[in-house]
């Protein structure tokens, strides 16, 4: 395939959502099918990148670079928009338009009765080409520009069902805490530029290995403030609050979110600036961003074994991931944490899609409580074994895709920081079980409430299911150590990538730590069944976690950091606001209004001396001259006997004055 036209990638859904919009809005049919087209024209131009790439073996400090349009000057060149294609590029352009046609295609069904059906794919079709053009983009400002359409899209598509309170509530609290970590990546983006001169990633990371040794200091200070901005969109600690909320949007949206768009987004930004962040001998910016990946990994886990709604289990569950990929980048290689990220967009969509199918199938189309369904198993099959599928990737159970990256990322912490190991070993545990916790609840034992009738979701949404389980069976195998781990050897040729992936690629396989962590997760599934299988829970208020008492009760309470910002940050915010509303209402407008006060004082004294001594002076000036006028004007008389006489007495006095003078 010609690289040149990998630029159409992201065009292709942005022309659907402009079909949708102008033309195709009132047939809800053809929108979907043109969507889901658009779609899958992007995956065939991405599976022909991958290809490309896997057979011409790119140089990492010569990746291909294609400028597709000058915008403005800057400087001697231009600021030109255009897309790099390394393999980096490759691997996200495969995960965000297959599992997307996955989600697309099940979306068909999950939406099909929505009155604005046509609208959500509309929607659906922008976030998919606001995140292409992001992965594609060959420079900063372009990837911020695909950055800020995915923040767009994600508050339109959370906020779709806006008519109720909290789905409106929550588009609102994603899109300004995302926010937050945004103005830290434009401080990043901005000293980039500043002492690079360059926006475009080849140039400018060239220009950061000459200044690297001299300005360590700096070079950590503007991986940080870049790494703000995956802090706010991966959801990491502590601006994590946002993406629980997010799941009050349609559950296609939040299998979006969570496996192949807005989360993702993050990750890939750390790992396509990764020769920025590791340009600094011991990479300090580095290891905060592994310690914030452990510290989102750990309470995350927490969280999630006391959440009882599926969808928010899973949520807890991609913020925990999410953190384990931060680990995976922070303390090993672009290729650890890019792998993890791979496998995980598989099983977790097929998670969150397995999620809406239970939905879908018990009638249950606000965020479902596992205690209102029971014995799923039997009536929901295909949706019981996909699901099962996907817990078991995640959980890390050999074979399955999770088990192949967490492994990794355990070894690489062993490696380079014990505590971090120590905790994401703890996290696995946690994942295990409260995952395995949800299958026992929500599909074994008996139905709790008898006024759910459940039944399997039609075969438009338990297709997608099933691509995805096979996808969450096998995709793990292209970074197995025991197969020479080709996935990192391919990362290995994204630009300024070699040297850094070169060790991962390498790593001789831990047999000794692979069944340590399969142990732990094993304990963590026996630990679930012992408390949720082996025993009917018939309701949350039997739920064996109960006798933790206070920690339980903060851990259903999301470790009340809601309560903590709504009690400083919001309420802060709040008073600043009434403050500067009681100083503008009080101090601006009493200043205000005595301007306006002294302006008619003023006016009135400029009045009275405008009227009384201007005009005053001008009238004297007036009748003086009229006085002297009228006085002299008797002095023609027009008689020459009388102007005779005024010589007389004209000569008369000069006679005077000369006699004596």
């Amino acid at each position: 395939m010609n690289l040149d036209i990998a630029w159409l990638i992201p065009v292709f859904p942005l022309a659907a959502f402009v079909l949708i919009v102008f033309f195709l809005n009132r047939n809800k049919r053809l929108s979907g099918y043109v969507a889901i087209g658009a779609m899958l024209i992007s995956l065939a131009l991405s599976i022909g990148v991958l290809s490309t790439l896997l057979v011409s073996r790119p140089d990492p400090e010569n990746p291909f670079v294609h400028s597709v349009w000058n915008w403005i000057p800057t400087g001697d060149s231009w600021l030109s928009f255009g897309i790099l294609v390394d393999p980096l590029t490759a691997v996200m352009l495969i995960v965000v338009t297959l599992v997307g046609t996955c989600i697309f295609i099940y979306a068909q069904g999950y939406m099909s009765d929505d009155p604005r059906y046509s609208r959500f794919f509309a929607f659906m079709s922008l976030f998919g080409m606001a995140m292409l053009t992001l992965v594609l983009a060959n420079n900063l400002v372009l990837l911020y520009i695909g950055w800020e359409l995915v923040g767009l899209c994600s508050y339109l598509l959370i906020g779709f069902w806006f008519e109720k309170p909290a789905a409106a509530n929550a588009a609102k609290k994603a899109f300004i805490v995302t926010r937050i970590g945004d103005v830290g990546l434009f401080l990043g983006l901005l000293l980039l530029y500043i002492n690079t001169g360059h926006v475009d990633f080849v140039s400018m990371f060239e220009k950061v290995k000459e200044l690297a040794p001299a300005n360590p200091n700096l070079m950590t200070l503007m991986a940080i403030l870049v790494f703000c901005g995956a802090v706010g969109k991966s959801a990491q600690f502590p601006l994590h609050v946002w993406l629980p909320d997010a799941m009050e949007g349609p559950t296609p949206v939040s299998a979006l979110i969570h496996a192949a768009t807005m989360v993702a987004a993050g990750v890939y930004l750390v790992g396509r600036m990764y020769p920025l962040f590791s340009a600094i001998s011991g990479a300090p910016a580095l290891q905060v961003v592994a310690w914030i990946g452990a510290i989102t990994a750990i309470m995350a886990a927490l969280i999630g074994t006391a959440m009882n709604n599926a969808k928010r289990i899973l949520a807890y569950s991609t913020i925990s991931q999410l953190g384990y990929m931060m680990i995976g980048l922070g303390v090993g290689s672009v290729a650890v944490g890019i792998f993890h990220l791979m496998t995980h967009a598989f099983f977790k969509a097929l998670l969150f899609l397995g999620a809406g199918s239970m939905m879908h199938g018990t009638g249950e189309h606000g965020d479902l409580d596992i205690y209102k369904a029971g014995g799923l198993r039997t009536a929901m099959p295909t949706t019981y074994w996909t699901f099962l599928f996907g817990t078991l990737a995640l959980a890390g159970i050999v074979p399955f895709a999770g088990f192949w990256s967490k492994d990794q990322i355990l070894l690489n912490a062993f490696e380079h920081n014990l505590l971090i190991f120590l905790i994401a070993l703890a996290g696995a545990f946690l994942t295990a079980f409260y995952m395995f916790r949800m299958v026992f609840v929500a599909f074994f034992g008996e139905p709790r409430d008898h006024h759910i009738h459940a039944h399997e979701s039609p075969r438009v949404m338990t297709w997608p299911l099933m691509v995805l389980a096979f996808f969450a069976l096998v995709i793990g195998l292209v970074g197995a150590p025991l197969l020479g781990n080709p996935f990192a050897h391919f990362i290995g040729g994204s630009l300024g990538m070699k040297e850094t992936v070169e060790e991962a690629a390498n790593v001789v396989l831990e047999y000794g730590l692979m069944a340590l962590s399969t142990l732990v997760a094993a304990s963590g599934i026996y630990v679930a069944y012992r408390l949720y299988g082996a025993n009917y829970v018939r309701s949350a208020a039997e739920d064996p976690l109960l006798r933790l008492g206070p920690l339980y009760t903060a851990l259903q309470h999301k470790l009340y950091f809601d309560e903590l910002y709504g009690a400083t940050i919001v309420r802060g915010t709040l008073m600043i606001s009434e403050a500067c509303r009681w100083f503008d209402a009080t101090v601006v407008d009493g200043l205000v209004n005595l301007a306006g006060k002294l302006t008619v004082v003023f006016s009135t004294i400029s009045r009275w001396i405008d009227v009384y001594i201007v005009d005053g002076l001008v009238n004297l000036v007036g009748w003086i001259t009229a006085k002297l006028g009228s006085w002299l004007r008797n002095l023609q008389t027009g008689q020459i006997q009388n102007y005779m006489m005024l010589v007389l007495i004209g000569v008369i006095l000069m006679a005077i004055v000369y006699l004596y003078r």
